[in-house]
């Protein structure tokens, strides 16, 4: 069902006992750490926790829908970017920002410091949970979150215009932080315990300058914990990474049945297809690759039959344990790009992908025969004399006629 704001959703929680409530004082470090680690460990029926990671660099706010636009073109809605990216604070009007370059603000952030140029951003926490979903949904460059959530929600998506810079923001926030993305300026980020389940280490990112804070009577402050999968950020994503994927690859290839990226963000993607000729899933898989999640994510790809459940391991086993060829079903492509905080590559940022093709074997064209070429007619030779002779007759009919 949808809910107004952030507080309706919590008040339906607390009705269901999926809220708990911890009514002694506890301190930002390490007691926020270590309850929102524990929660997480209590199994799928987890409930939400009222109100991180003892190795991040500083405090973070990490579950913000941060709102920019394109400066190249700010008045198209559908290039304006509603997405969760994390800030560190640095000091009582400083942030620190993680533009992963895959993503739309990396893309606003780039166009404005070539119009060299600060990016005006609105930071809205504490939301509706649509708009985390959708914030969180890796849409193409020019799909408007709003329209997605409005679509969820039945009715459009309530927005209101926050006061200093203008920028569409969820109606309700519970804080809202305006301010600028200061050009070509970078401070160390970090270290922060990631969705890989590993610490990034410390690198130089975006600050942003904090103009303005408004905020509702009693602010509540939503958090995210991220750390060894599953955590909630897993239950985030998950789905609203499987979706759009499936309707990608489905507008091209009718034959895909569905698609499982769950796994860590979709650094392993799952996908079921059927066939059309040899070679059919492997063409697929490396398509993945380059849809706006997989050039960023995806780094392995392995493809199933129709018949086998990418949401069920077991089956996934299965394929990959009497379909794949070693010899000839692993496709290496090198030299890819992925976002850095991926931990595997030898260089940040750059990784060779492979696709798995686990799929039933689909033999080889063999309509055609190969050993029976088509030769020339032995009146060929003839014939090209007459058709030669007939078209110099029919160009010197038409040259324009001398005057006597």
């Amino acid at each position: 069902m949808p809910y107004d704001d952030l507080r309706v959703f919590l008040e339906t929680l607390d009705r269901e006992g999926q809220l708990l409530r911890v009514t002694e004082e506890v301190l930002p470090e390490p007691d926020i750490a270590a309850a929102s680690n524990a929660v997480t460990r209590l199994g799928d029926r987890a409930p939400a926790l009222y109100r991180l990671n003892d190795g991040d660099g500083g405090f973070y706010i990490d579950k913000a829908a941060v709102v920019s636009r394109d400066p190249d073109d700010p008045h198209d809605s559908g290039k304006q970017n509603v997405g969760i990216y994390r800030f560190e604070v640095k000091g009582r009007r400083k942030l620190a920002i993680q533009p992963v370059p895959m993503h739309d603000i990396a893309q606003h952030l780039r166009k404005a410091e070539e119009r060299d140029e600060d990016l005006p951003v609105a930071i809205a926490v504490g939301n509706d949970p649509i708009i985390s979903i959708v914030a969180s949904t890796p849409l193409k460059y020019d799909e408007n979150e709003y329209e997605l959530a409005g679509a969820l929600l039945g009715s459009p998506a309530p927005v209101a215009t926050a006061p200093l810079t203008g920028l569409p923001v969820p109606w309700g926030c519970e804080v809202l932080i305006e301010g600028v993305i200061e050009r070509r300026k970078r401070e160390i980020e970090g270290p922060f315990g990631e969705f890989t389940g590993h610490y990034s280490g410390g690198r130089r990112m975006p600050v942003l300058r904090i103009d303005r804070i408004s905020y509702r009577t009693d602010p509540i402050f939503e958090h995210l914990y991220l750390g060894m999968p599953w955590t909630e950020v897993d239950y985030l994503i998950g789905p609203n990474t499987c979706a759009p994927l499936y309707k990608q690859l489905k507008s091209e290839f009718p034959e895909v049945q569905a698609v499982n990226a769950t796994y860590t963000h979709g650094l392993v993607v799952i996908v079921s297809t059927e066939k059309r000729y040899g070679g059919f899933a492997k063409a697929v898989g490396t398509r993945v690759l380059s849809l706006p999640h997989g050039l960023g994510y995806a780094a392995t790809v392995i493809m199933v039959d129709e018949d086998v459940d990418p949401f069920n391991l077991a089956q996934v086993m299965w394929a990959l344990s009497t379909k794949m060829n070693p010899s000839s079903d692993l496709v290496r492509i090198p030299g890819q790009p992925i976002m850095e905080l991926a931990p595997q590559p030898d260089h940040p940022g750059i990784i060779d992908k492979l696709v798995i093709d686990a799929t039933t074997p689909v033999g080889r064209d063999r309509r055609g025969s190969y050993g029976n070429q088509v030769h020339d007619l032995p009146e060929m030779h003839e014939w090209l004399g007459k058709l030669q002779r007939i078209a110099a007759d029919v160009a010197a009919a038409a040259q324009p006629r001398k005057g006597i």
